[in-house]
């Protein structure tokens, strides 16, 4: 399904439970984003942060990582801008909700393997709760952590997904903002 096209059927949301997304990830990345885990549309677009009220792409660029605000189908332009994608749960499901904490922690050390791999100078993981849970960091708030992931810095934003009321397009963009501000200087 290519930008501007139909929105996935019913059906196809459904077909999408438990499928996953490829990372859009490569070596030296300067920020790696983490989201919590694929929702349907995304699984069914075969794109991150797909769903139209899905706030991801938005904040990337009022954040300055990206000149103009991208697509979600073009997500395989972020490498050129220094920029990667991946998921702390590689499932999809209709909420994030729907993981338990085993998964979470279990794609925590996955995540640590694939930072180690790939070395980006900063990982942003976007949702504190997956991050409190994923990496036993109970008290963690927004913000720059004081642990390192694997050699990388380590960065926790505030979930994008359109059902976070608690941020607006202009706070999430400021949350971005910080980030490329520290990942930049």
């Amino acid at each position: 399904m290519a930008a501007g096209q139909r929105r996935p059927t019913r059906e196809e949301l459904a077909a999408a439970v438990d499928r996953t997304l490829p990372d859009v990830i490569a070596p030296g990345l300067d920020v790696l984003f983490v989201g919590i885990n694929p929702g349907l549309w995304s699984a069914a677009t075969g794109w991150h942060f797909a769903r139209p009220g899905n706030r991801f792409w938005p904040a990337l660029h009022r954040g300055g990582f990206t000149p103009r605000q991208l697509h979600p189908s073009e997500q395989d332009e972020l490498p050129g801008y220094g920029l990667g994608i991946t998921n702390m749960v590689a499932r999809a499901s209709a909420r994030a909700d729907e993981l338990t904490a085993a998964e979470l922690v279990e794609g925590a050390e996955i995540l640590a393997g694939k930072v180690a791999r790939y070395r980006p100078r900063w990982v942003a993981v976007v949702g504190v709760t997956a991050y409190r849970i994923g990496f036993a960091r109970p008290k963690a708030r927004f913000g720059p952590q004081p642990e390192p992931l694997a050699g990388a810095r380590l960065w926790v934003l505030p979930n994008p997904s359109g059902l976070n009321a608690h941020f607006t397009p202009e706070t999430l963009g400021a949350a971005f903002a910080e980030l490329r501000a520290a990942a930049t200087g």
